[in-house]
């Protein structure tokens, strides 16, 4: 019978027959950290790369229950034993783990080469202390409504603040090694890459979405399951994650050779992605608002009547006919929801609709009260499967049942503390400050130890109803705010209501990879930001745009243009923002500049659907991140570690913004390990150089890596267009190179029951050979026979591909 690996250092009376098995495993933590006897540690094994560490101030058992993790399963054939009484040693045969036998301290090594990959502070790794836990009671007579930016919020008088009890708080102390970079933790604006000797506060508000998850070069990730805000810190003094409310300090130490492993081991621990639907890959168009029913339509007929690829259109917030978040269509200016639904599709596009987890002053939160479905601070209750479903019941009803398609999920923090005027000096730049607002607001509502969990339980309810309700429709959900392990609910973050700024530009690149660092692979923006002007008499961190004349000035068209070039390459291409319009005739007409640079990459988006839907499956089956900060495939390139300004789109694709007004040029670093070729010109360059690349205002600088396969498709307006046309398979030679195209019906769930296909691609640089393998697979609809265009080097031929193997030279 195998025995469960565990090492406890504890005082805990239940271990007798523990202690008479494993007696020299239990030990006495002696006035650690000034605790008091009986904290306890528990380490084991998940699976042979997987380790569990768990830290309760006192004994007995205290999970946290976030639901984060959905793995349950643990290594039993690792073996344990001790060197001289001094320390307790766990090795799953890949991995050891040496613990101090009188502190807990640890270090965590590769067991055949011996190598540090982790380790916590060896005098002091772990601390905790209670709070006070503090209960807000608020006057109800005084409820009002404020408006502000973010939409009707109520406001109530608080009457008292009262201690009801306590939470601990836990720290980790570590140490990390010399070269070592770190990413991760979410999407935040601190304008940060590496993370190494930076302060992040880590909770829940507009422009952060919190996810405990760190990537590190070194071979190994950290995922800390706690519901609570947190803290991270690494400094020259102190390097520590702090929780400020948990059961425990419950941490998984995630061990592999590529910061694609660790991805692959917090998918395991935490759920898959599921397969986006390809609509989702197309252009969408969205503004804050199109204010009625004709108005909507007409816009996608615009776009239809101009031959400009597009795939969605979105609804913003105030369809509502009374209150606020009402999940219902004022008749007024909507009259015909499933008219307008159809309408849209007729025209061979899908519609995407707002909605919200706070209605007020309305029927919805009326009936909402009255079941008990609701929380503090007017928001329904996610964490009450009930109210899940109930929420479903209304969504259901006046969209989803009427053809609506995909679901925008705002303000799912859910609260915000600063919508308002909070002063001089206060900005964007005042993380700490915001941490400390948000946090109280946060845990007033939902309790401390659950204040970052809003986001992961409101995606759920969406998620598993709508699978209940059909498997004929992909769920897309595009939400402000995230959670570690939310990806498996079909989420896509973006990053919330930015203000259009060079220098915001700038930031919002490296907060996109961190948080698709995590595990989260799906990730957007406001193309042309969300806030285009400012407002010097509000102090507020979101009324500072630097564009008064919105698309009437070139100054705004440019700052779009090129921030549209880099949302090509993001997971979704959407545009969205008030102040202004964002439609592309906005910007000008057929034959002027920005408006044929926005038809450019739009039309670019589309004719590289194959390769970004092919990425997408890796994602799903493979456990893939399709935009990759450049550690990702370079880690051993010391340069690349901090650079903010670049990363990789799939394995194939370099690229490089243009966040600076009125160029023709910037610097590009080109890493090393390869040659690269320069996408528009076919230029060829070494790797490990610097270079400067041409960037008038209609090119993004695009670099391909020598050795990779790009399959392009013809020019279509929308994903699921048919064509006569053949794909293109687009070799880039230097070295071999291999890609899988893959295909399926495009929007529903039979892709999960086998019905898709992959066409396996390989080159062989040194006998300049393509084979395009045999299909596997098949669905509805699959192609039998079809035409390929391979392009090598700038050689073109054509061929007839069946399904069986054919070689090209």
């Amino acid at each position: 019978m195998k025995r469960r690996l565990v090492l406890v250092i504890a005082i805990l009376a239940s271990l007798c027959d523990l202690c008479a098995l494993y007696a020299e495993e239990v030990h006495k933590i002696l006035d650690y950290n000034g605790n008091r006897d009986g904290a306890s540690l528990n380490i084991n094994f998940i699976t042979p790369t997987i380790i569990r560490v768990r830290y309760a101030l006192t004994e007995g058992s205290h999970p946290n229950n976030t639901g984060v993790c959905l793995y349950e399963g643990e290594y039993t054939d690792a073996k344990i034993y001790s060197k001289e009484g001094k320390e307790t040693t766990l090795s799953s045969g890949l991995i050891e783990v040496a613990v101090n036998n009188e502190n807990g301290s640890f270090v965590i090594r590769e067991k055949k080469s011996g190598r540090i990959l982790f380790f916590t502070s060896n005098k002091a790794p772990f601390y905790a202390q209670r709070v006070a836990k503090v209960d807000v009671k608020y006057d109800e007579a005084s409820a009002r409504v404020e408006h502000t930016a973010n939409g009707d919020v109520t406001i109530k008088d608080i009457l008292s603040k009262d201690t009801i009890g306590f939470v601990t708080q836990y720290r980790l102390n570590f140490n990390f090694q010399e070269g070592e970079a770190l990413y991760g933790l979410g999407a935040h604006m601190e304008d940060y890459m590496n993370l190494r000797g930076k302060t992040m506060y880590l909770t829940q508000h507009n422009l952060k979405a919190m996810v405990p998850v760190l990537n590190s070069t070194n071979g190994y990730g950290l995922l800390f399951d706690a519901g609570c805000v947190m803290k991270f810190c690494d400094t020259k003094e102190e390097s520590y994650m702090e929780l400020e409310a948990a059961g425990e300090l419950d941490m998984y130490i995630m061990v592999g050779d590529k910061m694609d492993d660790i991805i692959k081991q917090y998918r395991l621990l935490t759920g898959k992605s599921p397969m986006m639907p390809k609509y989702m890959f197309g252009y969408i168009q969205s503004k804050e608002r199109y204010v009625s029913q004709d108005e909507l339509v007409g816009v996608l007929r615009e776009y239809r009547r101009r031959h400009v690829p597009i795939d969605m259109i979105v609804q913003d917030w105030s369809y509502w006919p009374e209150g606020w978040g009402y999940m219902k269509m004022d008749s007024k200016f909507f009259p015909n929801p499933k008219a307008m639904a159809d309408s849209v599709h007729a025209m061979n596009a899908k519609l995407m609709i707002s909605i919200w987890p706070n209605p007020q002053y309305c029927p919805q939160e009326r009936d909402f009260s009255e079941r008990g479905y609701m929380l503090k601070q007017s928001v329904y209750d996610v964490f009450n499967p009930k109210a899940r479903d109930y929420y479903w019941s209304y969504a259901n009803n006046e969209f989803f049942s009427k053809g609506f398609d995909a679901w925008w999920c705002d303000c799912s923090e859910p609260l915000d503390g600063d919508w308002k005027n909070m002063g001089e000096g206060y900005g964007i730049d005042n993380q700490e400050e915001r941490w400390h607002l948000n946090m109280d607001i946060l845990s007033a509502s939902m309790g401390e130890e659950r204040s970052s969990l809003y986001s992961l339980y409101h995606a759920r309810g969406i998620y598993e109803n709508q699978r209940k309700t059909t498997s004929e429709k992909r769920v897309v959900n595009l939400t402000r705010s995230s959670y570690a392990g939310q990806q498996r609910y079909a989420t896509i973050t973006w990053n919330g209501d930015t203000h259009a700024s060079w220098r915001s530009f700038k930031q919002q690149i490296p907060a996109g990879l961190n948080f698709m660092a995590t595990g989260c692979p799906y990730w957007s923006v406001d193309i042309g930001s969300f806030f285009t002007r400012g407002n010097d008499q509000w102090h507020r961190w979101f009324y500072c745009g630097e564009f008064e004349g919105g698309v009437a000035s070139d100054a705004y068209r440019e700052y779009y243009t090129r921030m549209l070039q880099w949302g090509t390459f993001l997971p979704m291409m959407r545009s969205h923002g008030t102040d202004t319009p964002r439609e592309i005739w906005r910007f000008g007409e057929p034959g002027t500049k920005y408006y044929d640079a926005i038809l450019k990459m739009i039309k670019l988006r589309y004719s590289l659907l194959p390769y970004i839907y092919s990425n997408a499956w890796r994602i799903t089956n493979s456990d893939y991140t399709m935009c990759r900060l450049l550690a990702f495939d370079f880690a051993t390139d010391n340069k690349v570690l901090d650079i903010k300004d670049e990363y990789m789109f799939g394995d194939a694709i370099l690229v490089c913004p243009v966040t600076d007004p009125n160029v023709t040029s910037r610097e590009v670093y080109l890493p090393q390990g390869c040659e690269w070729i320069d996408y528009w010109t076919g230029k060829r360059y070494a790797g490990g150089v610097s270079i400067t690349a041409y960037a008038p205002i209609d090119i993004l600088p695009l670099f391909v890596k020598a050795g990779s396969i790009i399959v392009t498709g013809p020019d279509i307006e929308y994903s699921s267009q048919k064509t006569d046309m053949p794909l293109e398979i687009n070799v880039y030679s230097g070295k071999d190179a291999t890609f899988d195209l893959y295909e399926d019906e495009g929007d529903n769930y039979n892709c999960e029951q086998g019905q898709y296909s992959i066409i396996p691609m390989k080159w062989d640089n040194k006998r300049k050979r393509l084979t395009i393998g045999k299909q596997i697979g098949t669905y509805n609809g699959c192609l039998k026979e079809r035409e390929f265009v391979i392009n090598i080097d700038g050689k073109s031929n054509r061929v007839k591909y069946n399904g069986r193997e054919i070689t090209v030279k």
